[in-house]
């Protein structure tokens, strides 16, 4: 019994790792796809009843939190470790009736597994109807601005030739 006790004092006087070590670099955009969505497309049965918006295992952020339609870039994000607070999504985009990006950036926590994040450029943001954007970046950042992931169109990267 002697020896556990001590193996178990010993294990007690290491430091344990602590969340504010920094955010996990194994966080990955498992796929991001833009898709249009009307308002109506959010509307469900649990909406009608209780006047609150069905969230699942999704997260719905708007650049216009009070206009639903728009378009929205479905980011399936994986994060195998600790959630990470304060982080920030920026979206950049070249629409089709201009010829300079345009940049939005969604505050975000980062929960621990397999999350859909659903970001909407909304309203007054995208007012071209039912169109896609000509390029688009989409980039996780850290508290401190850090890069955690990163998937961008083909598009985006000026393929070289």
């Amino acid at each position: 019994m002697r020896p556990l006790l001590a193996a178990l004092a010993l294990l007690a006087g290491f430091p344990a790792a602590s969340p504010a070590a920094g955010p996990s670099t194994d966080i990955s955009f498992l796929r991001v796809w833009p898709v249009w969505h009307t308002a109506d497309s959010f509307q469900s049965y649990y909406e009608y009843h209780t006047g609150r918006e069905l969230v699942g295992k999704w997260i719905v952020l708007r650049s216009q939190p009070d206009e639903r339609t728009g378009l929205y870039f479905l980011v399936r994000v994986k994060n195998p470790g600790a959630a990470v607070r304060g982080a920030n999504f920026v979206v950049r985009v070249i629409t089709p009736d201009a010829t300079e990006t345009k940049v939005y950036n969604f505050p975000a926590n980062v929960k621990a597994g397999s999350w859909l994040y659903e970001i909407g450029l909304t309203g007054k943001d995208w007012a071209v109807d039912h169109s896609h954007p000509v390029a688009w970046d989409v980039e996780l950042q850290s508290p401190d601005g850090g890069l955690l992931a990163r998937k961008a169109s083909f598009l985006w990267e000026k393929p070289s030739r």
